[in-house]
């Protein structure tokens, strides 16, 4: 009777063991598992927040910047409002008397056309020699201000020559042609004289010939 007893107590305490073994072994599966589903889920969390944040700034410091700078170099290149300057060979010149009668002075105007066929800009004095039978006489500027004029095609700006008259009765210096040459220009152009005839002989303390700015509606500034 004594050996049955202790039999079944030891049957009882070795499944008392194996129960809590295997409820052991079930804790340390579940706690084995749980640790890489958190650790994936972590892993994938910073994996796409790190690619997003990437992505974005690639995207602004690509796309979004190069786009803006190209925007803004073809905004300035067609809104600064400047034209090429007007070449030579792009302008009509021509020159008229337009002395007023009772002036001491007399006054010549030269007109510069646009005829290039597209806008241009002109800023500052011409060149103007006149040539006369004792050698070139260089006109001098005035001195009066000189803003840059944009010509569209077809339009024309007038500045004016003034010279001494002779009323001297004698024959003077013969003017025999002008020479104008456009502003920033190096290229003339050679036209017949419209006005006096001929200049005073003078020992250089007389009025000298003298060019206005462009725009100076051919009366010399």
């Amino acid at each position: 009777m004594r050996v049955r007893k202790l039999t079944i107590a030891a049957m009882a305490l070795a499944a008392g063991l194996s129960l809590t073994a295997c409820q052991n072994d079930d804790d340390a599966a579940g706690q084995s598992t749980a640790p890489p589903a958190a650790s994936t889920a972590a892993s994938s969390d910073g994996g796409s927040g790190s690619a997003g944040s990437d992505s974005a700034e690639s995207s602004n410091g690509t796309g979004g910047t190069g786009g803006t700078e190209g925007t803004e170099g073809s905004g300035g290149a067609g809104e600064d409002g400047k034209a090429a300057k007007c070449s030579t060979d792009e302008l009509e010149i021509t020159a008229a008397d337009a002395t007023v009668g009772g002036d001491t002075e007399g006054t010549v105007a030269v007109d510069l056309k646009n005829g290039g066929g597209r806008d241009c800009s002109l800023a500052g004095y011409a060149g103007v020699d006149l040539k006369t039978n004792s050698g070139t006489v260089s006109a001098e500027r005035t001195g009066d201000p000189a803003p840059r004029v944009v010509l569209k095609d077809g339009e024309t700006v007038t500045f004016g020559i003034t010279y001494p008259v002779n009323d001297s009765g004698g024959s003077g210096v013969r003017i025999t042609g002008l020479v104008v040459t456009p502003p920033d220009e190096t290229k003339s152009v050679t036209l017949d004289w419209p006005g006096g005839a001929s200049l005073p002989v003078t020992d250089g303390s007389g009025t000298p010939v003298r060019v206005g700015p462009l725009g100076s509606a051919g009366q010399g500034g």
